[in-house]
């Protein structure tokens, strides 16, 4: 689905990614990792045309993804980030119905898209008419995914989509997304810090550090395999925590 081949950027003195050289699979979950900093959110915003890669190619299917070519393939992409980006505006339904307005559907395409969409991600039908500051946190998302969904699009991108979320409202997404996925077959790549998020959705796992993949593949692999000491040490911070908790009944 996406091709990147020596694809490397910088903001100023900063180097954001190294070159590197990357293959997302079609109809698979990828979830890119790393610690703050380490280049994910760059690495999504290249693969959607918001910013030109300084050296090498991003390609989606057979497209080479430029500025000028960016535009309509945006329209082939569904892209959610942290917030939601709602505009506070507007509705539930017109924040969705947005891009469908502007390419002229006609309204009951779009009232019966939008219905779909709602029942899709369990979103409750009176939130429909409410504006993102009378919504949940988890709803603004459910209304951001239906955004993204609502042109029907080859492939979802995810900027941490649950990271603003306290723990309960985020496990119960985790789960409504992963069914969401599935059912939909879509291929889909998430950036998270989060490794037990990235268990939750992975088929793939891309760990950056610095700005380079230090290791791809099944998270099986990372924790069994590690490639060098970061990634084992990336792990065990992660899963410390968990391990530290009392075992129930203890």
């Amino acid at each position: 689905m996406f091709a990147l081949r020596g694809v490397s950027k910088s903001f100023g003195p900063v180097t954001a990614l190294e070159p590197i050289d990357l293959e997302v699979a079609s109809g698979r979950t990828t979830v890119v990792i790393g610690p703050s900093g380490c280049g994910k959110s760059t690495l999504l915003r290249l693969l959607i045309g918001l910013i030109p890669p300084d050296a090498g190619t991003v390609c989606f299917g057979t497209e080479r993804i430029t500025p000028e070519t960016a535009p309509a393939l945006r329209r082939r992409m569904g892209y959610v980030i942290q917030d939601g980006g709602l505009f506070p505006h507007l509705t539930a339904a017109a924040n969705v119905a947005l891009t469908a307005r502007w390419l002229r559907w006609p309204k009951a395409r779009i009232e019966a898209r939008i219905g779909a969409l709602a029942g899709l991600v369990q979103l409750p039908p009176d939130s429909l008419g409410r504006h993102p500051w009378a919504l949940s946190g988890g709803q603004r998302q459910r209304v951001a995914l239906m955004r993204a969904l609502m042109l029907d699009p080859d492939v979802l991108l995810l900027d941490e989509p649950l990271g603003a979320l306290d723990p309960m409202i985020r496990y119960e997404l985790q789960t409504d997304l992963r069914d969401v996925f599935r059912r939909l077959g879509k291929t889909v790549v998430m950036v998270t810090h989060d490794l037990i998020e990235a268990a939750h959705f992975a088929d793939t796992v891309v760990l950056l550090r610095a700005g380079r993949i230090v290791q791809q593949g099944p998270l099986a692999d990372l924790i069994a395999r590690p490639a060098e000491s970061f990634v084992e040490r990336f792990v065990t911070a992660q899963r410390a925590p968990l391990a530290a908790l009392p075992a129930e009944g203890a």
